[in-house]
């Protein structure tokens, strides 16, 4: 009976050879001290770590050996490529070291200098048109009001001459919430504030009421479901539509400059009566020679908002002697006007907080 046989012959594979070994693990040890920046390292590592290099391609040759040598070589190749890989991570940590030295030189920011970097501010139109047309009013002796944008029911359609069958109550136009019994909305216009100015003071009233208001509008380049509105009360002896005309056309002088009047148009509104859509004269072609103006398209006039003489139905419910006292109110919206006075073609512009639109206006209107 023969004993166990121990010679070999070794097949000759040039990759795993010692002398070949040592070269590729010299080379790559070389080219990583080489390596200058992180991206010369990634090269080197994909050059001399990575699945194509020298010793990946000699470590998959092992399989060809005959088992006994198959030993020897896994230790030489590991050997060989754990220095490399030790390599490549003490150089990696070499250069982070270097770049963060660099950047602490190259980067450094003096605090202590004066600087232009932070752009100038500015603020929204809406805000600083809202409050020009509040400094008009003060400037002729009227008072600003305000009211809450969550209004109750009454206050904002029963108050006002607006019957419980009336279309602007449904939910096509209004924003109710829930639980809707409970009979809250969305103020659909300031006029609340008018009816809250009158039950919580004694005339003569003179109030300005801007502020934000909802309607189940479109979104689109002239409606939004969210805009601004601008309403006047005056409650006094004596008022009359003569009043409200001349209120009008100062307003529009202050807002487009002389020579802007405005004219009614016969129209109804339930808080109102006489009613009128009030007309400016356009601001482009002065109403000469419209044919050509495309701003009135050939009307010569441009609609901006409504008024009349205030409802007796509207002062008794509010409390005020209709007997006594008379008044006019009026509406317009503040988005509308800003868009008439600075030429703005789409009313999205107001509400999209592109800073590029509100820088140009800058602080003040």
């Amino acid at each position: 009976m023969s004993g166990p046989n121990s010679d070999y012959d070794p097949v000759e594979v040039t990759p795993l050879k010692p002398e070949e070994v040592d070269r590729a693990r010299a080379a790559a040890l070389a080219a990583i001290e080489a390596a200058t920046d992180a991206e010369a390292l990634k090269r080197v590592r994909i050059e001399h770590a990575g699945d194509r290099s020298p010793l990946a391609l000699a470590n998959r040759e092992i399989g060809a050996l005959p088992p006994q040598a198959r030993k020897d070589a896994g230790q030489r190749i590991g050997q060989a490529r754990g220095a490399v890989t030790q390599a490549l991570a003490q150089r990696q940590r070499v250069l982070d070291a270097e770049q963060e030295e660099r950047m602490l030189v190259e980067e450094t920011v003096d605090v202590t200098l004066p600087t232009d970097r932070v752009p100038p501010g500015a603020r929204h139109p809406v805000t600083t048109g809202s409050e020009l047309i509040a400094d008009i009013f003060v400037a002729m002796g009227w008072e600003v009001a305000e009211g809450p944008v969550i209004e109750a029911e009454w206050l904002n359609f029963d108050a006002l001459n607006l019957g419980p069958d009336h279309p602007a109550r449904t939910m096509q136009d209004t924003f109710w919430t829930d639980p809707q019994d409970h009979g809250t909305v969305l103020r659909t216009h300031t006029s609340p504030v008018q009816a809250r100015t009158m039950l919580t003071r004694t005339p003569p009233i003179y109030v300005i009421c801007p502020g934000r208001v909802f309607r189940t509008d479109e979104y689109d380049a002239t409606h939004s479901p969210v805009f601004h509105q601008v309403e006047g009360l005056a409650i006094d002896e004596g008022i009359s539509m003569a009043h409200l005309k001349g209120t009008l056309d100062h307003f529009a002088t202050a807002m487009f400059g002389a020579g802007i009047t405005t004219r009614f148009r016969p129209s109804f509104f339930p808080f109102t009566e006489p009613s009128a859509e009030v007309d400016l004269v356009c601001f482009v072609c002065r109403g000469v020679d419209p044919e050509d103006c495309r701003t009135c398209r050939g009307e010569g006039w441009i609609e901006w908002g409504g008024c009349g003489v205030v409802n007796p139905r509207v002062l008794r419910a509010c409390g005020v002697d209709a007997e006594r006292y008379s008044g006019f109110a009026f509406g317009m919206g503040i988005d509308r006007t800003l868009m008439f006075r600075h030429g703005i073609e789409d009313l999205r512009a107001l509400f999209e907080g592109d800073v590029r639109f509100t820088t140009a206006f800058g602080s003040d209107l």
